[in-house]
């Protein structure tokens, strides 16, 4: 008889609260602190308030789960006789990943069965990953097909992004000051896509918002290829806008007849770095980097 397992994850992954707790997946919560308050799995704010603070000015700053934070999150199940399968936040964006494997490197040396992967995904782009994960392991698949499903494919979920408010990428050191401030003037709206390392990369640029959302769907359609029946839902993530997801929600079915779609917020911790008014969309695809 196969021993049950449990598929975890972090906040990074950016699907709604709800989708965790009807499928009975444990969340670790990555932290961020903002006006001198810090925010955490016990003390929460909402997505809209968070956006606010930062439109006023306020500048987020965020936290990796240390290894004793994780270890404590995996005893939990462990304990209960469960094998954890857990999929973490890309170690190109973040040091979490490094913590978790470190935790669980422990814990097998005492003897439980765990194990951590990397996704190189952020956002929904984790989200969709998980979903997938969770989905197989809900049709019946072992630990071991479930693990092995999600090395051979992670590198298949696309990022396409499209960020506003180039200050916050600036900070980050995505872009030199004199690019934000010209293209701040010029209304240059940075495409960034996640490539095979995990990390985010500007690959191109548009003139305009509703450009911006067209190079989006044209990029979904340069990297489908070959799994474009293999999406059934797509996912996109927005920093406080809505009605701009919606739109490109709506460009997606048009173009591409897929019917199925996920909209939820870019999380703050995510959402420090990007700064309100990004978009991004998340899907299947041969390839993740396209040219623009």
């Amino acid at each position: 008889m196969k021993k049950d397992y449990v598929i975890m994850s972090d906040n990074m992954g950016d699907l709604p609260q709800s989708y965790y707790e009807e499928h009975q997946i444990p969340i670790m919560y990555l932290s961020y602190t903002m006006d001198g308050e810090t925010f955490d799995e016990t003390h929460r704010q909402s997505n809209e308030a968070f956006y606010r603070c930062m439109r006023e000015g306020a500048l987020p700053t965020t936290s990796q789960i240390t290894p004793n934070e994780a270890r404590e999150h995996f005893l939990k199940q462990l304990r209960s006789g469960k094998d954890v399968l857990c999929l973490s936040f890309s170690s190109g964006l973040s040091g979490t990943y490094n913590s978790c494997a470190l935790a669980a490197q422990q814990l097998r040396e005492e003897g439980y069965h765990i194990e951590v992967i990397d996704t190189l995904c952020a956002s929904l782009g984790q989200g969709l990953l998980l979903y997938k994960a969770v989905e197989l392991k809900e049709k019946g698949a072992d630990f071991d097909e479930v693990r092995d499903w999600v090395l051979q494919n992670r590198l298949n979920i696309c990022h396409v992004v499209v960020a506003d408010d180039l200050y916050h990428l600036m900070r980050g050191g995505r872009i030199s000051r004199s690019t934000a401030v010209v293209g701040s003037m010029l209304s240059i709206k940075p495409l960034i896509q996640m490539n095979d390392e995990g990390k985010l990369i500007p690959t191109g640029k548009s003139h305009g918002r509703k450009k911006g959302l067209r190079a989006l769907v044209n990029m979904m359609g340069e990297q489908m290829g070959s799994r474009r029946e293999e999406n059934d839902i797509f996912m996109i993530c927005h920093a406080d806008c809505e009605a701009d997801a919606e739109q490109l929600a709506q460009m997606v079915q048009e173009a591409y007849g897929i019917e199925n779609y996920l909209i939820n917020y870019i999380g703050p911790v995510i959402g420090s770095h990007t700064g309100p008014d990004t978009l991004a969309l998340f899907y299947l695809g041969d390839q993740r980097m396209s040219s623009r």
